[in-house]
């Protein structure tokens, strides 16, 4: 079902677009772990089972994807199967999006492109694992995740474990002060650290229930704020990756990364691989836990917004 005509129109699945037309709670996804995060078949096992997290909470879920240069907000069997197996699907961030919307082109979007489309369908809460932000050595390279900028200027609540690790947390929460997006860190004051529960840098705002984050959307509403929201919510202390490991390894692939001389948006594909090799793949099962954790949560902060006021 298509939301328009021209090169600019959305395609709504038959479910994602019956919830938008009734209220009900709906989450967006992202697709980038479908193109690009893990190899067929793993990759559609792990997109389905997100969508049940999602259902089982309570909400309806939308998996967003560009195909055939149409941004579908809801993504139907065939296509999800399609695009787990293309070897050519793009990744596409929010400014790649006319270009390959133009070219026809098929690709899986990032947090970024992800949150611009949620915010254009209508959909207020969006689900996926850790953010970008500001990269290590920004205050040389300028390297900034184009994450922060869409925050900034979509009225979406998205739920992740943070930013990730191999970012500049505290030069990330810094950014996110200045373009005036609410962080909130669900159940602790301590912002999490991706695979880790805690980054041992404090926030000014813990929310304790689904119901708070979304009095706090509506709230913004009220203001008419188009600004939006990270919800920040930290994995178990039990799921986490041991802590030492952790932060030995980091250490490894950033020293790894400038002997290679990695830069630009090629680092943070190379140093997330980097962990999964040297994990022995415990990286990727504790990416997708924050997934599903993620999911689960956010599922319930949009039944609590759908709710209304």
């Amino acid at each position: 079902m298509s939301s328009a005509t021209g090169p600019q129109a959305l395609e709504f699945s038959a479910a994602v677009a019956e919830a938008l037309h009734t209220g009900a709670p709906v989450v967006a996804l992202e697709s980038t772990i479908i193109t690009h995060g893990l190899p067929h078949p793993e990759n559609l096992d792990a997109a389905l089972a997100f969508e049940r997290t999602v259902v089982e909470g309570g909400a309806v879920p939308a998996t967003i994807a560009l195909v055939d240069g149409v941004p579908h907000v809801g993504v139907e069997p065939e296509q999800l199967e399609a695009l787990a197996r293309s070897e050519h699907a793009l990744k596409l961030s929010a400014r790649d999006l006319p270009v390959a919307m133009a070219r026809g082109a098929s690709g899986g979007t990032t947090v970024a492109a992800t949150a611009l489309l949620a915010a254009r369908a209508g959909i207020r809460v969006f689900a996926t694992g850790g953010i970008g932000g500001v990269h290590r050595n920004a205050s040389e390279t300028f390297d900034e995740s184009a994450d922060l900028g869409i925050l900034a200027s979509c009225p979406v609540t998205v739920v992740s474990a943070g930013v990730k690790s191999i970012l500049d947390i505290r030069a990330t929460l810094e950014r996110l002060e200045t373009l005036s997006v609410t962080v909130l860190v669900h159940g602790s004051h301590q912002f999490p650290a991706f695979w880790l529960a805690d980054s041992g840098i404090p926030v000014d705002f813990a929310v304790a229930s689904a119901e708070e984050v979304a009095a706090i959307m509506h709230a913004r509403d009220a203001l008419e704020r188009v600004s939006g929201i990270l919800v920040a919510n930290p994995l178990p202390l039990a799921a986490q990756l041991d802590p030492e490991l952790h932060d030995r390894l980091l250490a490894d692939a950033l020293a790894a990364a400038e002997a290679a001389a990695v830069s630009g948006k090629e680092t943070t594909p190379f140093l997330l691989d980097y962990m999964h090799t040297n994990t022995g793949g415990r990286s990727v099962e504790v990416n997708l836990e924050i997934v599903r954790g993620n999911c689960r949560l956010a599922a319930q902060i949009a039944a609590a917004y759908a709710a209304g006021p």
